[in-house]
């Protein structure tokens, strides 16, 4: 996988998320059926792509890092804080 494939992919990841949220939401019964899990899924990785659209690395590996490092500082929630760590 390229750098252009993996930024693809956390876009469609975006994309994706932002269509299913609702669901992502609907689905959330565990621990605690707060209902937020898309929601906040959503927002942590918006803060991952934040960073890397303000990039013009082409490199997988420091994508992956201001995926990484984005997704963290933007992390919500458990769900989000857990998302930012596959990152890493």
């Amino acid at each position: 996988m390229d750098g252009a494939l993996f930024k693809q992919a956390l876009l469609g990841s975006l994309s994706w998320l932002a269509a299913n949220q609702e669901e992502v939401n609907r689905l959330n019964v565990f621990p605690v059926p707060d209902g937020d899990t898309g929601t906040n899924m959503l927002l942590t990785l918006q803060s991952a792509v934040e960073d890397i659209r303000d990039s013009n690395a082409v490199e997988v590996s420091k994508i992956a890092r201001l995926a990484s490092h984005g997704s963290l500082m933007g992390a919500r929630g458990n769900s989000g804080v857990i998302l930012s760590q596959i990152f890493r």
